[in-house]
């Protein structure tokens, strides 16, 4: 048996952002109507006394024909040793005979599938005129993000934001170029404050525990998405937010109400209910939902993944990789 081998280059030559919010928006609807079979994923501490471990997030989606698993290994000593402190592998198996039939490089995977669904979001949640983007974070997610939102609207400035400005600078830099083709002035700024209250979409993208922005001060109109908080202590949008909130929507209602610390936190204050969190953005692209109703709603979404995107976006980067003869077969 053939198995086809994609590195980070060979995904990249295959697909483009585009390509990957389509799968996402597949994942999610097939989510929400049923059509996965998503296991709890397993955890394995490695070697006691250290912080080591290995996460397997195996899956099935019928639909879309995609068997497989994504593997994370967390190996924070790795960074002493000049080597990735979360290396990633996703494989992908023949659901007729049960072969693996692709291993991919799972970061970038990573990458592309949480950049992409918050694209998605927007796309079907942000005001069609929406001129003016903020992201907060600019870490390894970053760039998936602000593309992916690039991707879906006409921006024409787009605002980054980190805790460490000279980061936010260099980020800008690289980014003015790497995604010139979209049009889009790039800007450096130290505080989310100075932009907060004029953009038109925001993401965050941080480890943070506490909010990173002043939710009294957003506009009406803004769409909102939150990408880290995928904990029960981390903490990026202000209860204010989700309590003014005229739409929220995640990816897995029964993921984002068990992990995340954004809803979990207000909810044990009593400040929302449970009840205004649970609308699946898979529902609202089935039309089971109600979006956007008018252009001063503020909308929301949260997203902590699920091995159905990374399935999905995996199957759909190995057909197109084929089709175009990218990567390496080996024999097995």
């Amino acid at each position: 048996m053939e198995i086809l081998i994609l590195r980070e280059e060979d995904i990249l030559e295959a697909v483009d952002i585009k390509d990957i919010i389509e799968a996402d928006k597949e994942a999610l609807k097939n989510y929400s109507n049923g059509g996965s079979d998503i296991p709890l994923r397993t955890v394995i501490d490695v070697d006691k006394g250290s912080s080591s471990t290995a996460i397997f997030m195996p899956g099935f989606i019928k639909d879309k024909n995609a068997l497989g698993m994504k593997i994370i290994d967390i190996y924070p000593e790795n960074i002493e040793k000049g080597l990735v402190s979360a290396p990633s592998t996703m494989i992908l198996i023949d659901k007729e005979n049960g072969f693996v039939k692709a291993i991919l490089d799972g970061t970038i995977l990573t990458r592309l599938r949480t950049g992409a669904v918050s694209g998605a979001a927007t796309e079907v949640l942000a005001n069609e005129d929406a001129k003016t983007f903020l992201l907060i974070g600019t870490g390894g997610q970053a760039s998936t993000q602000l593309e992916a939102v690039l991707a879906v609207r006409d921006i024409e400035k787009a605002y980054v934001c980190d805790v460490n400005y000279e980061r936010a600078k260099k980020f800008a830099e690289e980014m003015n170029e790497r995604l010139k083709k979209y049009g889009a002035e790039i800007i450096p700024i130290a505080n989310s404050d100075e932009v907060i209250g004029e953009v038109d979409i925001i993401t965050t993208v941080t480890t943070a525990k506490r909010p990173v922005f002043d939710g009294n001060k957003v506009k009406k109109g803004v769409h909102i998405n939150s990408v880290g908080s995928y904990t029960p202590d981390m903490q990026e949008t202000p209860p204010e937010l989700l309590v003014k909130a005229d739409k929220i929507f995640t990816d897995t209602n029964e993921g984002v109400i068990e992990e995340a610390g954004d809803v979990i936190i207000p909810i044990s204050e009593g400040k929302i209910s449970k009840e205004k969190i649970e609308h699946e953005l898979g529902d609202l692209l089935l039309g089971k939902e109600v979006g956007r109703e008018s252009k001063d709603e503020i909308t929301w979404f949260k997203t902590v993944g699920f091995a159905g995107l990374d399935l999905v976006a995996g199957e759909r980067i190995y057909q197109l990789a084929k089709e175009k003869g990218i990567g390496r077969n080996i024999e097995m």
